[in-house]
């Protein structure tokens, strides 16, 4: 994979930090906050979502709750806002760290790892934002499953070239990747577990084997109000 400038996003998002930061925080919130209006959340939702932007919607859709078995070691989903929030302000700050060192430099070679990267950087951040229209808007758990896959490659692939760019910006992305790679193994198990067909499996009410004293959904202690 070469630098391809039109499918990149333009240099100057990544020469800003603060954009290059917020720009992957504000793009996902914004698919999350859509998708969350005509889906029905499960606690695993919060792998490609941002609870802490989402709460008015979130709340709308709690009347319902989507029967999905799910496989060992789900995470609270208390966790998953701020986790995101953390990976996306680390990975926009890893793509100014690299795109600014790395266009800087004298060498022509680190010029072009850093402009591949930028490509790779941009085509990940796509594969990253699908991931919830596929897994929650259009009940498409193998295409979903499929997509996180190549995401976890194309965002390893992206750590090795910018390690050759600024180990610092290679670092910033190492939690990333962690938590994509668990992130597969959910979606992969939420998938097998319901046979790939996430669909009609909506209901009125919560399940019977739900956490006692829990509200569904969000698990909060019953009596107190959502956030």
């Amino acid at each position: 994979m070469s630098y391809i400038p039109s499918i990149t996003l333009p240099g100057q998002l990544f020469a800003e930090p603060a954009v290059s930061i917020l720009l992957p925080v504000v793009l996902g919130s914004g698919i999350g906050y859509a998708v969350s209006r005509k889906s029905i959340h499960v606690d695993t939702a919060h792998i490609h979502t941002h609870g802490a932007c989402h709460r008015p919607a979130r709340q709308e859709t709690q009347r319902r709750y989507l029967a999905l078995k799910q496989p060992p070691y789900r995470p609270s989903p208390k966790v998953f806002g701020p986790v995101w929030t953390t990976l996306y302000g680390l990975m926009g700050y890893s793509a100014y760290r690299a795109w600014t060192i790395g266009t800087a430099s004298l060498n022509p070679q680190i010029v072009a790892l850093a402009k591949q990267g930028a490509t790779l950087y941009t085509i990940q951040l796509g594969l990253n934002l699908i991931w919830t229209p596929l897994f929650f808007g259009l009940n498409r758990p193998i295409e979903a499953t499929a997509d996180i896959v190549l995401l976890t490659g194309t965002v390893g692939y992206l750590t090795y070239i910018w390690s050759k760019v600024d180990e610092v910006a290679a670092w910033a992305l190492v939690p990333y990747l962690g938590w994509l790679t668990f992130a597969t193994y959910l979606s992969a198990g939420v998938g097998y577990l319901n046979q790939w067909n996430t669909q009609d499996k909506e209901v009125d009410e919560p399940p019977a084997d739900k956490t006692p004293g829990t509200e569904y959904v969000n698990e909060a202690p019953e009596g107190k109000k959502s956030l």
